[in-house]
């Protein structure tokens, strides 16, 4: 009889401890992240195509932040100064900005998350896809993009790259006689901050 006592005081104990590893693993996963966006840290670089030459510039990112919830859900934004275009050329840029972008009166560019498909891990790199709208030169369009996510500690990065048809979505396309541009533009986004995680109890 003690043996018998003895052997189902063990399976409880290792019932108990199976039960415990659980609510702690739930626990830990059912947490929102708060991704804050360092512009200091980040880059937003676009690649445009001509007959003669690739020509290469970069724009500032203002400022951002998402929000993860468990379920995938994804709130916040990431903003772009469009004015802020440089591609080495001044007169270049002033073309872009008064003829395709009209930045004075479209002033920045967005893009708005609201869903996730793929587990962002913790800790270490995760590949998932972002869902959202993105707006630019006034008008909202709907894209899914693929993201590579890595996370260590405190600080994280997302490399996003994705093409904006400009042309397509009414941006004019400033090809002259002499020179051709293509009608698509190449955007890399690297964004790098700092992530906060909440748990759901602490949201209470």
């Amino acid at each position: 009889m003690n043996l018998i006592r003895h052997f189902q005081q063990k399976l409880w104990l290792a019932l108990f401890l199976a039960l415990l590893a659980l609510v702690l693993h739930l626990s830990a996963a059912a947490q929102d992240a708060v991704y804050r966006v360092d512009p200091a840290q980040s880059s937003v670089k676009f690649t445009l195509g001509d007959v003669l030459h690739t020509v290469r510039g970069t724009f500032k990112l203002k400022q951002g932040g998402l929000q993860i919830e468990p379920d995938g859900k994804v709130s916040g934004q990431i903003v772009v100064d469009a004015a802020s275009g440089d591609s080495g050329s001044g007169m270049r840029d002033r073309k872009m900005n008064k003829e395709v972008l009209e930045s004075a009166r479209y002033p920045e560019i967005a893009f708005r998350p609201d869903r996730i498909d793929g587990a962002v891990a913790s800790s270490g790199k995760s590949s998932v896809s972002i869902h959202g709208m993105f707006n630019i030169h006034g008008a909202d369009r709907e894209i899914t993009v693929p993201a590579q996510v890595e996370t260590s500690g405190e600080q994280w990065t997302a490399t996003v790259h994705f093409t904006v048809p400009y042309q397509k979505w009414g941006m004019k396309n400033p090809s002259t006689l002499f020179l051709r541009v293509n009608d698509t533009v190449e955007i890399d986004l690297v964004a790098s901050g700092t992530v906060v995680r909440h748990s759901a109890n602490s949201a209470q």
